[in-house]
């Protein structure tokens, strides 16, 4: 099936959510949270992931997870990340708690499209600390889309992680996983780079992503995606087509923000004061465009 028609698949069957003007979400994916061995490409982001989104928690964001969370191509067992990214998930738990956390499943995490396999594995998690298992997203529903529904101007804006109609990472994506589990992911710590991988084969990224902008083009339907972990920002007169970027850059993590009626793109690093002491800091790298901007210019739906 063409990415097309999958992306039109998703949206017919995503959740939809309302938000308005006074609304905060922020949206991250591709965080490929691994079981903390040194072929867990999260480790060296994870306390600038954790900063992060203990911002967005404290001043009342909602945060959409799109998809590659969990690296469960290269780990077979969920309860491995989960142990050795606690602190991670412990305050994603704070966010579901409060209703503001949705999680969406991508070609490396496509597991949790199974209601069977997150009831098994999401719905609560061992505590070494207490010796005794706490809850963490206790009836969860992971999908593979969401509609953001503006309820200020009726338009709607469709979450997907990207990999739809890849064909090696969507319909294939068995094939895939034991390609990388088996052979790729050796062959990566010797220095190879995995050439099924959108995001480190810039020929395939750019396939991926022509695919992604034409479907928004001709859909009139602002796009948000993950996959290719290349941060995308459109013009008001261009096509619809953005990209949150990754969590796994080096030496940063990127992330959209929608907020009061706004979309803007924003990265998160270690920075440095003048002093020389190092802080984690928030640096936008797309200053915020007002969402009805790109509603009216591309007569959006």
């Amino acid at each position: 099936m063409s990415t097309a028609s999958r992306l039109t698949q998703v949206r017919a069957n995503s959740k939809v959510i309302p938000f308005d003007s006074s609304s905060r979400i922020v949206i991250m994916s591709d965080c490929h949270r691994g079981d903390g061995s040194w072929g867990d490409n999260f480790s060296n982001n994870q306390n600038l992931f954790f900063a992060a989104l203990s911002y967005y928690y404290d001043n009342g964001y909602t945060y959409i997870e799109l998809g590659d969370g969990d690296e469960l191509w290269e780990n077979r067992k969920v309860e491995n990340v989960i142990h050795n990214h606690s602190h991670a998930f412990w305050l994603m738990s704070k966010f579901y708690k409060e209703n503001r956390f949705y999680m969406l499943f991508g070609n490396h995490d496509v597991v949790k499209k199974s209601p069977k396999y997150v009831k098994a594995n999401f719905n609560s998690y061992y505590n070494d600390s207490t010796d005794s298992y706490k809850s963490l997203f206790p009836g969860i529903e992971i999908t593979e889309g969401l509609l953001l529904n503006d309820m200020d101007s009726g338009h709607k804006i469709l979450l997907a992680h990207g990999h739809q109609g890849d064909t090696l990472n969507d319909s294939l994506w068995r094939l895939a996983r034991f390609l990388v589990r088996y052979v790729w992911r050796p062959m990566e710590l010797m220095g190879f780079h995995d050439p099924t991988s959108a995001a480190k084969n810039n020929g395939k990224k750019n396939k991926i992503e022509k695919k992604l902008t034409a479907w928004a083009k001709k859909e009139r339907q602002m796009l948000i995606a993950g996959h290719t972990h290349r941060p995308v920002f459109p013009r008001t007169n261009e096509p619809p087509y953005f990209n949150d970027g990754s969590c796994v850059h080096p030496r940063c993590i990127t992330a959209i923000e929608i907020v009061n009626g706004t979309i803007a793109l924003v990265k998160w690093a270690t920075m440095t004061r003048a002093d020389r002491t190092l802080y984690v800091g928030r640096e936008v790298l797309e200053p915020p465009v007002r969402l009805v901007d790109y509603f009216n210019k591309g007569k959006l739906k």
